[in-house]
């Protein structure tokens, strides 16, 4: 069965794009652009989650403290994707497994989907 992974960002193109690399891929996409939807996240839960910090009705970074907070949710890989210069520390204090900054490279992008979907290690850098 493929991995699914749920990309929670209110930009359409962003999702699109995020929705079209990860299919090929061979990965199952839902795209979400509702906040709320995401809070209240029920079973069968992603196997990955991308989370926006701004969200259509809430701040991503208030969703990924809930979510990793929580017993039947705090287990699903969370990497937060902005173009905020402060990405690294909002990624931190909200309790992210990781964070990739817009724009990305899609190559970076898939090895950190590789490293926490199928558990592939990611190499070192210095």
């Amino acid at each position: 069965m493929p991995k699914k992974i749920l990309v929670a960002d209110d930009d359409l193109a962003i999702g699109d794009v995020l929705q079209l690399m990860l299919e090929y891929e061979g990965y199952e996409v839902e795209i979400q652009m509702d906040g709320q939807a995401v809070w209240q996240l029920r079973e069968p839960f992603p196997d990955l989650l991308f989370l926006d910090i701004r969200l259509s009705g809430m701040d991503g970074r208030t969703i990924c403290r809930h979510l990793k907070g929580q017993e039947s949710t705090q287990h699903i890989p969370i990497i937060m994707i902005s173009a905020n210069n402060d990405m690294p520390q909002m990624a931190k204090e909200s309790g992210a497994d990781a964070f990739i900054e817009k724009p990305f490279a899609m190559e970076n992008l898939l090895a950190l989907v590789a490293h926490y979907v199928e558990r592939v290690t990611l190499p070192r850098f210095p």
